[in-house]
């Protein structure tokens, strides 16, 4: 069965949110598991043409997590953030703050559906203000998320 897992950006007009959704052909338990040991996020989370070095993944409520991508020209690229709550195969909140953007931080809660071997990440992105969600529009974030989630994928398929 080929099912396609094509990511789904909104971002409304005049609220300050982003929403996504990534089906997975994986279940729950190995997506929370992506997304919670380091080893796993490493492997996934960005751009094929960054490198990721993860300083801090500490996934439990107050831990933090901080990590770097470099690209392939040695631009280094440092974000950071505290998760606040961690429930295991059902979701995660936490904050996310880029370095060079220090003060602008945003919260992000992803939830996990089971679809029965298959999963759904559902995103909820809020931020601050209109400005810091539409800077983050027009970074080419959604482009780094789709990427992120086919490597995801992908990792997921090697289990």
């Amino acid at each position: 069965m080929t099912t396609n897992n094509a990511l789904v950006v909104s971002a409304e007009p005049g609220v300050p949110f982003v929403d996504s959704v990534r089906e997975v052909n994986a279940p729950v338990a190995d997506v929370f598991r992506a997304y919670t040991d380091p080893e796993l996020v490493a492997q996934w989370l960005g751009p094929r043409a960054m490198v990721m070095d993860i300083s801090s993944w500490d996934a439990r409520i107050g831990g933090t997590w901080a990590y770097t991508h470099t690209d392939p020209d040695g631009n280094v690229y440092g974000f950071r953030g505290v998760f606040h709550d961690v429930s295991p195969n059902q979701g995660i909140v936490q904050t996310f703050e880029y370095d060079g953007f220090p003060g602008h931080v945003s919260l992000d809660r992803v939830a996990f559906e089971d679809l029965g071997g298959r999963t759904r990440i559902v995103n909820h992105t809020a931020f601050q203000s209109q400005e810091d969600r539409d800077g983050m529009m027009g970074s080419g974030m959604e482009g780094g998320m789709a990427e992120g989630y086919d490597r995801l994928e992908e990792l997921l398929a090697k289990k």
